[in-house]
């Protein structure tokens, strides 16, 4: 297994001791690695067991913060515990969005399907929270780009007017009917839980607004390449399962 940065490892002893303790992943390309069909994105080995352990410790709580709706990820990832769940970039975080912004968001999906419907390769995900364009299976990398730019063209006047908000990612645009992101679902966890440190771990530019609330005793990590605002760093998923090993370590060890 990977050995996280000497660098890193050795502020886990800080963060371990600072409670309570929220620790905050998000799911695809840290916990899972990411795939062409999101449905197959199960988690790596070790990955039940290690959060299973982090949440067992007194004092700590794990949380799964995703874009995707918070059943999606249930049922794709199998986990199950005493997490705390976050979907839709935080739009999902005490119950289903209402009535008109659903409404809002299956309008917009119907101006984009035939869209996508053109771009052999390309999938329209219509979330509880928002619509996603996907272009990794687009094979036409030139085609994807323009899908993703026209998909922009569309969105934007109802951006401009406060209706949608606009989460380009990895091949991916999302456009989500709320203005709720990563950040705010995880000042509002810490809030919640009066949390004293926070670590966080994400590959995307989603997470980069989590990595943002983040303050002086925390821990941010980007999983994987990109610029980042992030204070670590680890190059993959297994870094990322191998730092909360470390972490889940660090917080057995006697305090003092």
């Amino acid at each position: 297994m990977t050995v996280p940065p000497a660098e890193l490892a050795a502020a886990l002893p800080r963060l371990a001791a600072r409670r309570p303790l929220l620790v905050a992943s998000d799911y695809d390309g840290v916990l899972a690695r990411l795939r062409d069909d999101p449905s197959a994105a199960v988690p790596e080995p070790g990955v039940a067991e290690v959060l299973a352990r982090l949440a067992d410790h007194d004092g700590v709580t794990v949380a799964l913060v995703s874009g995707r709706g918070v059943a999606d990820l249930q049922e794709t990832s199998g986990l199950s515990g005493p997490y705390r769940w976050v979907g839709s970039h935080g739009a999902e975080f005490d119950g289903p969005i209402p009535a008109e912004l659903a409404g809002r968001r299956d309008d917009l999906a119907a101006r984009l399907a035939p869209l996508v419907e053109a771009t052999p390769g390309a999938r329209l995900e219509v979330k509880p929270a928002s619509v996603a364009v996907h272009v990794r299976p687009v094979t036409d990398r030139t085609a994807a780009g323009a899908l993703l730019a026209r998909a922009h063209e569309v969105a934007a006047a109802g951006a401009a007017q406060g209706e949608f908000t606009l989460k380009p990612g990895k091949d991916v645009l999302e456009v989500a009917v709320t203005d709720a992101d990563k950040g705010s679902a995880v000042r509002r966890l810490r809030e919640e839980l009066g949390a004293a440190a926070v670590l966080y771990l994400g590959d995307d530019l989603t997470d980069e607004d989590a990595f943002g609330v983040l303050g002086a005793e925390d821990l941010g990590v980007k999983v994987g390449p990109g610029e980042t605002i992030a204070t670590a760093r680890v190059a993959d998923p297994e870094g990322a399962i191998a730092l909360l090993a470390a972490l889940d370590d660090a917080l057995r060890q006697p305090a003092g």
